[in-house]
């Protein structure tokens, strides 16, 4: 194996419904089998934005439509997307191995996180989920009890509490799956988030980032690299503006100065620097790259890409 490399697949990398994500993952998995081909031992990590909130807001209507239907818990929902989201990378992560004459298994492995119940995230929601709405729809959402914020200047959507990840509880389990030359999907939507109390685990309504849970979960499977995809090639600053220009790399020093500016979008590009941050100063020689999903492999060849580097 070339390197191990935990992947972070960004929103468009999936789909919004069941029919528009199995045609996205056909895509994805051709990218991430060329890494594979390459010698690159993975483990996949994804977002689930849209379908944890499509997810819930279904059981929602179910519930209100029909008093025998109870309320589905946001954890529960989350968990969810994990399977929904997991079968379909998984299975066409298979079908497209299986093309080119591989025989490596791949695996879904349902992940809790352990997170604090007194994290200040919880008082204050910014975490997006599901549809884009206009300012119209979003102050009716307001009414059912939603907090709904601008997301990038793509519309409103719902925010939850995003605490930070302490513990990812199926650690031992994903590194046993690993040694064995599996190619793991784990820590899907950032994980399942739970908290610890009187030694009882139980799920909590939030959504944990999923590139902060990446981050975490290359730390501690011991991965030489965190590449973290997204809609763009490279990370910009003065984005949108005249100015703008496309960054090659960034050292430490630099992207704390640039997120102590405001550079990165906090619905967007500042949880991936938060995370890559995370990612390379945890150990001397990791390193994180943020680009596309096709740009992956000319982006490990040092072609293209932003580079986080200690």
């Amino acid at each position: 194996m070339k390197e191990k490399i935990v992947i972070a697949l960004g929103g468009n990398a999936l789909g919004n419904d069941p029919e528009s994500q199995k045609e996205a993952v056909r895509n994805t998995a051709q990218n991430i089998v060329d890494l594979i081909a390459e010698g690159y031992q993975l483990v996949i990590t994804h977002g689930n934005g849209p379908q944890v909130g499509m997810i819930n807001l279904a059981m929602d209507i179910a519930s209100k439509n029909n008093t025998d239907i109870p309320e589905m818990p946001f954890a529960e929902c989350g968990a969810m997307s994990q399977g929904y989201i997991g079968f379909h990378l998984q299975n066409a992560l298979q079908n497209e191995l299986r093309a080119r004459g591989f025989s490596i298994p791949v695996v879904t492995l349902v992940t809790q996180v352990l997170v604090d119940q007194n994290d200040p995230a919880f008082q204050n929601p910014t975490k997006p989920v599901g549809a884009f709405y206009s300012s119209e729809e979003a102050e009716r959402m307001r009414t059912k009890g939603f907090v709904m914020k601008e997301d990038a200047g793509r519309g409103y959507r719902r925010v939850v509490p995003s605490p930070e990840p302490r513990e990812i509880l199926e650690l031992e389990s994903i590194k046993l799956l690993l040694a064995a030359g599996h190619v793991v999907i784990a820590i899907g939507g950032g994980g399942i988030p739970v908290v610890e109390e009187d030694r009882e685990i139980s799920g909590i309504s939030a959504v944990i980032d999923k590139d902060l849970s990446s981050a975490k979960l290359a730390e501690q499977v011991d991965a030489d690299t965190l590449i973290i995809l997204t809609a763009v090639e490279k990370v910009a600053i003065n984005y949108g503006k005249p100015e703008e220009k496309w960054l090659d790399q960034l050292s430490i020093e630099e992207a704390e100065k640039y997120i102590e500016a405001g550079e990165f979008a906090e619905g967007s590009m500042l949880p991936k620097i938060k995370a890559g941050l995370a990612f390379t100063s945890s150990r001397p020689g990791r390193k994180t790259l943020i680009t596309s999903l096709d740009k992956a492999i000319d982006g490990l060849k040092g072609k293209t890409g932003t580079w986080i580097l200690s």
